[in-house]
């Protein structure tokens, strides 16, 4: 959530700022303005009735002592008709504060000052290693096809139990998908991130902390009872680990890792592109979280992207890395970088990660600071994620890329984890 000073000293800039999002808030930044004006009025006439009630009740005190009763018992009264009417006020304030709140979270983050308008096709590709390749095979055969035939997915079998979007994994396929998990953690882990298993379920505070509500309510499965959501990613459960939390300027950077399944509607999604494992409600993925102090969390950032390139470069995939532009980035990102790898059977650039720096839009809702060394003071701390990475389109682009004649074969990296090297 952008802050209300924020936007008061620096209106024009947010416009335009918003802009490069695609994003009209002229209106709305208007509105915002007009609500906070009418909660600081608010604010004064009740800060001014609070003051003249404590002056009302010294004077009841010396008014008693001094034997003038009849005039104590009025100022009495005077005091009840004051805590009534600042009663009144704060309701009011309530109300304002609640209103205003309404709007600003309607905003979304404004993108960093080197990210440019455009929309997906403009996006600036930074890196590219690989792909498309010549296979001495040109009858590739996708992923659907390649798990039916070895018997390692069963699209239909998921149909049956749950319903599209969620498939069985058998046999080597169960167990290459394990071994992939691991080898994410491990090497999360081994570049400084700490392990957690999070609850795959969050409260209301939980999903706004992070920007999922009201945001992308409608792509949330719900559970109405209890007022649970479904986790579209770990990123919300384990960044909601410092809602509320002052952080030491010394423990900066605080890097997290977990593994979780992740549960999308994906509402309005059709196509080709949505076949077997390119699209999934229920899929899994290891996720990093950073916490991080402003002035390094862009070179946090670019350890991030380092960290997620080591992870395709180890899997032998080919892959490329997009910078995006404004109208292409998440609600709640101030810049964002998305990995493709390359799908050879596909012929097609599969999304796999983003990695995105929030700044203190997340901070600001989770009201996650950290106390400045030098100035002694709470000031907002910035939040970082990637996929390290999610395993569909993963899965995918390494059982068509590594397909032969005698079978799959399993990246060296994954061996230790999956103990065959081939999948027949």
């Amino acid at each position: 959530m952008l802050t209300l000073k924020l936007i008061q000293e620096n209106t024009e800039f947010v416009i335009e700022r918003l802009a490069v999002k695609n994003v009209d808030a002229r209106k709305t930044i208007g509105k915002i303005i007009e609500l906070d004006n009418k909660r600081k009025s608010v604010q004064n006439q009740s800060d001014n009735k609070l003051a003249e009630l404590n002056k009302v009740s010294q004077q009841i005190g010396g008014l008693i002592k001094s034997g003038q009763k009849e005039q104590a018992e009025k100022a009495k009264q005077v005091t009840v008709n004051l805590k009534e009417e600042i009663k009144q006020f704060t309701q009011q304030l309530a109300d304002a504060e609640n209103e205003l709140k309404d709007v600003l979270i309607t905003l979304p983050n404004l993108p960093h000052s080197s990210v440019p308008k455009g929309k997906s096709a403009e996006n600036n590709e930074v890196v590219r290693t690989g792909g498309p390749a010549i296979f001495e095979n040109s009858n590739l055969l996708p992923h659907w096809e390649l798990a039916k035939k070895y018997d390692i997915i069963d699209f239909d079998l998921g149909n049956k139990i749950t319903g599209a979007g969620f498939p069985v994994y058998k046999g080597k396929g169960a167990k290459f998908q394990r071994s992939l998990i691991s080898f994410f953690l491990d090497e999360a882990i081994n570049a400084g991130f700490r392990e957690v298993i999070p609850p795959f379920m969050v409260n209301e505070d939980s999903g706004y902390g992070t920007g999922q509500l009201p945001d992308k309510e409608g792509q949330m499965y719900h559970d109405a009872t209890d007022n649970f959501y479904l986790i579209p990613t770990a990123e919300v459960p384990v960044t909601n680990i410092f809602r509320d939390v002052v952080v030491n300027e010394s423990d900066f950077p605080v890097k997290y890792t977990a593994y979780s399944p992740c549960f999308r509607r994906e509402a309005g999604s059709y196509g080709k592109d949505v076949r077997g494992l390119n699209r999934l409600h229920q899929f899994d993925k290891v996720e990093i979280v950073v916490i991080a102090n402003p002035k390094d969390s862009y070179s946090q950032l670019e350890l991030m992207v380092k960290h997620v390139e080591s992870l395709v470069t180890k899997l032998g995939l080919p892959y490329r890395i997009l910078r995006l532009c404004g109208g292409d980035m998440g609600f709640t990102s101030a810049l964002t970088y998305d990995f493709e790898v390359y799908s050879e059977a596909q012929k097609r650039w599969l999304e796999v990660s983003s990695v995105s720096n929030f700044e203190t839009f997340q901070a600001n809702r989770l009201k996650l600071r950290y106390k400045d060394d030098a100035t002694k003071k709470n000031q907002l701390a910035h939040t970082l994620n990637g996929s390290a990475l999610a395993l569909p389109r993963i899965v995918a682009a390494l059982l068509e890329n590594n397909q032969t004649s005698d079978g799959i074969i399993v990246p060296e990296v994954l061996i230790p984890y999956t103990g065959f090297k081939i999948i027949n």
